[in-house]
């Protein structure tokens, strides 16, 4: 345990009764430590005292800059409340600066200002041409931060890269948009009849050091219709291997067949693909009612009594059957018995 204070009354018997000495002896004995009151001011800045008040020795309160004005780089910007119940001295850290430097289109800031955020009057800033642009040799790449705090006006250092000419499209057409430098692009199509194989715009892009086409030209292919149909009683006159857009087939009919619709189609294009003009035409023929079957005759075998006997009489010939020869004879004897 502690050794116990000795109570004034105390005090006072052993200075025989002298307060003013014992005054004297409170005023010249050390200072309890204490706390620091609120920090000093700094110029430009505030303190961020995060509800504290008073603030225990070793604390550090930090400053923060004004609005409109920056940290100056490697000044300190915090106080410490020391053993002295005093604050450790905070020197003017804050300034005015410009703004972060412009970001520029055609060309971006050095790599050595990428981590700076202080940029006092008179400081400059160095710019290098990006990808797709090449340099204005004349011209400065060079910003300046002003007394009104705002940049130098930035002069158009570094001009797009142009592509080269794209050449002609066969059986097509190709439509420059606006020129041929980089960021711009170009419209192909394809003649009527042709079907495009590719790309129907291409790009001026960065290729490497420099800029190039995002791809080749494309193709145009003659656009081809399917065989065409095939009919009854009819063909298709000098036939193809192959049917190419506007090309023509002329059908004709069999002997004896005519041809209802039209003789000829051609190969048309729909939505880049080959169809015909038409429907194919048909062969008709006469209607030829069919032949009956051949009749059996039945056979009938005569008598050869009844056989008919051909008989010659001068000036005429007969075909008497058996029972009228018979007749006649006997009439022949009769008369010549009589006579």
């Amino acid at each position: 345990m502690s050794p116990a204070r000795p109570s004034v009354p105390a005090v006072l018997r052993v200075l025989g009764g002298r307060p003013l000495l014992l005054l004297l002896l409170l005023l010249s004995a050390p200072a309890v430590r204490g706390d620091c009151g609120l920090p000093p001011d700094v110029p430009n800045a505030q303190p961020v005292l995060e509800g504290l008040s008073p603030f225990p020795v070793q604390h550090t309160v930090r400053y923060k800059c004004n609005e409109g004005f920056v940290k100056v780089p490697g000044k300190p910007d915090s106080a410490l409340c020391q053993e002295n119940n005093q604050w450790s001295e905070v020197k003017e850290f804050c300034n005015r600066s410009c703004n972060d430097p412009p970001r520029l289109l055609f060309a971006s800031l050095e790599k050595t200002y990428s981590n700076q955020n202080y940029f006092p009057v008179g400081s400059t800033v160095d710019y290098q041409c990006r990808l797709g642009y090449r340099r204005e040799r004349d011209l400065s790449t060079t910003l300046t931060c002003l007394d009104n705090l705002e940049w130098s006006k930035p002069a158009e250092f570094c001009k797009k890269r142009a592509c080269p000419n794209p050449g002609e499209l066969q059986n097509g057409n190709v439509k420059i948009e606006t020129d041929l430098l980089f960021g711009s692009f170009i419209s192909l199509s394809c003649n009527t009849g042709y079907k495009l194989i590719g790309a129907s715009s291409i790009y001026c892009v960065v290729q490497e050091n420099g800029v190039g086409w995002s791809d080749r030209l494309p193709l145009c292919q003659e656009i081809s219709c399917p065989e065409p149909p095939k009919i009854e009683n009819g063909m298709i006159k000098e036939e193809s291997s192959i049917y190419v857009y506007r090309q023509t087939v002329t059908y004709e009919c069999n002997r004896g067949f005519t041809l209802v619709g039209q003789h000829s189609i051609y190969c048309d294009a729909e939505n880049e693909e080959g169809v015909w003009s038409g429907p194919a035409p048909e062969c008709r023929g006469r209607h030829v009612p069919p032949k009956p079957p051949p009749e059996v005759q039945e056979s009938t075998t005569v008598p050869s009594a009844q056989k008919p006997t051909k008989v010659i009489v001068p000036g005429a010939a007969y075909l008497i059957s058996g029972h009228t020869w018979v007749t006649l004879t006997v009439l022949l004897v009769l008369l010549i018995t009589v006579g």
